[in-house]
């Protein structure tokens, strides 16, 4: 009898330090939770004031280009998968395989030489990259050519405590690049669908805004990097879509030419078609609704090649049975912006899950 009283008095003391590690947790994450303003600067730099007054696009139609690639914090190459993707892993097995990825995409990115470079998922200290300052060092090997820069979190905690082992410390985000002069640059924070505890340790997703004069003229190039929600129950994407229309017909009312680019982790119109859903049950994205933009405005993509691969399994080009691909991955342009082309770039996944995107354009009338 005694033994089992020990036994039941061991079992309550376990119970009470697990409880009470929870709740130290759970005061330590509500503490240090990031909470955004509903509107704030970006981190904005220029590599010396000069940069500050470089030219923008010019009116008398100057085609220039745009470059948007969610770059996957430099973890999720060919040899990864990803737990919330029906994968098992949480990070790369060792930092060699952060560097590798990262190097691919410089290179690419220099290759392409865009004017404009629109990054998703770049980290700056997180526990899944190594504590790699992707952010810095891009600004750094980039400096020759896009020497002004804008950065927004759109995901900061101090611990992830899931899965095992846990994701742990995390702060990533947009950044833009130019060699043009950014003259404003703004975070605005979008719905999160998440309710309390879930929300203190997921992403604030935000749209950033980045601000470039127009040569010969007194309105702006409107640059929108975004990111938007991917694992909720499609409200989310809904709200976070909404309020971005919102936003950039109120940019382009004003006179200004705008250009939205990122991931949307939404499926773009028809191009299901050139890559069908054929594994409802593994993760499935929301739908772009065309007949939701006011007239003239445009969603503009490539479905050639797919945008964005399932993280279920390391990639397998020879295994299509087994996983899925999407185009979730393009721009939305205000009407007064001539389309020149759109081009997916076959970058075979090797370095990140999705592929890079660029959109070629000129200025039109102004509205």
């Amino acid at each position: 009898m005694k033994a089992i009283k020990n036994i039941l008095k061991a079992i309550g003391y376990l119970i009470c330090a697990v409880l009470i590690v929870v709740m130290g947790l759970l005061i330590y994450l509500s503490a240090t939770e990031y909470r955004p303003a509903a509107q704030q600067p970006a981190e904005l730099w220029t590599r010396d004031k000069s940069v500050e007054n470089a030219a923008g696009p010019d009116l008398e139609d100057e085609v220039f280009t745009v470059l948007s690639w969610n770059t996957g914090y430099c973890a999720l190459g060919k040899e990864s998968d990803f737990f919330m993707d029906g994968g098992t892993e949480v990070r790369p097995d060792s930092e060699k395989t952060i560097q590798k990825n990262y190097a691919g995409i410089l290179k690419t990115v220099q290759e392409t030489a865009a004017d404009f470079i629109l990054l998703q998922e770049v980290d700056t200290e997180s526990t899944r990259s190594y504590g790699f300052d992707e952010a810095a060092q891009l600004r750094q090997d980039l400096a020759e050519t896009d020497a002004s820069a804008a950065y927004a979190l759109n995901f900061s905690t101090q611990f992830v405590p899931y899965p095992w082992p846990p994701i742990g410390r995390v702060n990533s985000g947009l950044l833009t690049l130019t060699g043009c002069g950014i003259t404003e640059a703004t975070r605005i924070s979008l719905p999160c669908p998440f309710s309390w505890p879930v929300s203190m340790v997921n992403l604030k997703r935000c749209l950033l805004v980045t601000r470039i004069p127009v040569s010969g003229s007194d309105r702006e190039l409107v640059l929108v990097n975004l990111h938007l929600e991917a694992y909720d129950d499609g409200e989310g994407k809904l709200a976070q879509s909404k309020q971005l229309r919102e936003f950039v017909e109120g940019e382009y009312k004003k006179g200004n030419y705008v250009i939205a680019g990122g991931d949307w982790n939404q499926i773009f119109p028809d191009s299901e078609q050139a890559w069908p859903n054929t594994h409802e049950e593994l993760w499935t994205p929301g739908y772009l609704d065309p007949a939701e933009l006011s007239e003239g405005w445009s969603y503009v993509w490539d479905d050639s090649v797919p945008t964005c691969r399932l993280l279920n399994q390391p990639y397998d080009p020879s295994d299509t049975e087994n996983t899925q691909y999407y185009v979730i991955d393009g721009f939305l342009v205000s009407p007064n912006l001539n389309v020149v082309s759109v081009q997916t770039l076959d970058e075979d996944f090797a370095c990140t899950d999705h592929n890079p995107v660029l959109l070629t354009v000129s200025l039109g009338d102004a509205p």
